[in-house]
């Protein structure tokens, strides 16, 4: 009797397993949708900008070195000193120069005195062959004799011009009114012909020199960049693209670009620092938050609300631009999609969700 008692116990199991999991996914079934933020994409009119920092540089920058060698005995000159023309930066030792000068004086004054003896000479011959009381080859030998005195006598004003000249640049000079930016020479220093000594930015027109990330030449800014003493936010200036260099810097990815200032003021000295801003026109483009950016592997998605069934599906989304705060999308949406902006994390393809003006 016992034994007959006990039999039913593995079917009573089974049943109460069954009850169970039916309780389970009625459980399941009745689970509420997630509750989400949403919004609707909608095109922007949208206009963008970009600032950067840099300084003001000369336009015009010259190296200024000597023609001759020698060892500098004097310097008159340091950085950030403005100079006019001709103003003395530097000397050098002048004794070979001088020495050289003085050879060639004496050599020119033998050479006209060897001039005026061989025109004396030539001047008799051709006196005496007129009257018949000379050879031809006498004539001659006076003709050439004079030409040869020439000869030697242009020379020696040559030399003398060269000597002159070397001695002369044993004394450097500023090639115009500018502000020097950088010195390369001291006292007691061996130089070298056309090693840079000094460098003179000119006095004139001015540039704002910044380097640029080559991502901004994507699209083309507008004409005017506005200009802002870093130093004085009240000091400003407008500039436009004068120059952008044709190679990027392998390091940083930038591309120099110079951009010449109009009436700079005052104020904005040479090496001054300075922040650029370029503007774009304004766009019709789609702009969704941050929060609302997620990811379908490695490319960028959104979620978005189907209007029919309220399930969510992921969209991978091409980013034109991340911006603060936002992101700018450049394709994969269209306006009047309902994508998902806040409490996406822990969405999975194609769940339920409930959001302000949508039903639960």
């Amino acid at each position: 009797m016992l034994l007959r008692a006990r039999a039913p116990v593995p079917i009573m199991l089974l049943v109460l397993t069954v009850l169970g999991g039916c309780d389970d996914r009625a459980t399941k079934a009745v689970k509420p949708p997630a509750f989400v933020r949403t919004e609707i994409v909608r095109l922007q009119d949208r206009g963008s900008s970009a600032t950067l920092t840099g300084d003001v540089e000369a336009r015009i920058q010259t190296e200024l070195s000597f023609r001759v060698s020698g060892r500098v005995v004097v310097r008159l000159a340091d950085v950030g000193a403005h100079v006019d023309a001709g103003d003395v930066l530097a000397r050098l030792d002048p004794k070979q120069q001088q020495a050289d000068f003085d050879a060639a004086t004496a050599n020119l004054a033998a050479a006209e005195l060897q001039l005026q003896v061989a025109a004396s000479t030539f001047q008799r011959q051709k006196t005496l062959i007129a009257n018949g009381f000379t050879t031809r080859v006498a004539f001659d030998t006076a003709e050439e004799g004079l030409r040869t005195a020439e000869g030697s006598l242009d020379s020696a004003k040559a030399r003398l011009g060269r000597s002159k000249e070397a001695l002369a640049d044993t004394v450097l000079r500023a090639s115009a009114a500018g502000v020097v930016t950088a010195r390369n020479v001291e006292v007691g220093q061996v130089m070298q012909p056309a090693q840079s000594a000094f460098t003179l930015a000119q006095d004139g027109d001015r540039d704002a020199v910044f380097d640029v990330s080559e991502s901004v030449f994507f699209r083309e800014p507008e004409d005017k960049i506005t200009i802002t003493l870093l130093s004085n936010r009240d000091v400003t200036a407008v500039g436009r693209v004068r120059e952008v260099s044709p190679a990027i810097d392998a390091k940083s990815s930038t591309v120099r670009v110079k951009v010449a200032i109009e009436n700079p003021p005052a104020a904005m000295t040479l090496g001054s620092a300075i922040a650029g801003t370029a503007r774009w026109k304004p766009m019709n483009q789609i702009v969704v938050p941050w929060n609302a950016l997620m990811a379908t592997g490695a490319t960028p998605a959104v979620w978005v609300v189907d209007p029919q069934t309220r399930t969510v599906s992921l969209k991978p989304v091409t980013v034109d631009t991340y911006e603060t705060g936002v992101v700018v999308v450049h394709d994969g949406l269209q306006p009047g999609e309902r994508v998902v902006i806040d409490g996406g994390k822990l969405l999975s393809v194609g769940q339920s969700v409930s959001y302000e003006g949508g039903a639960s």
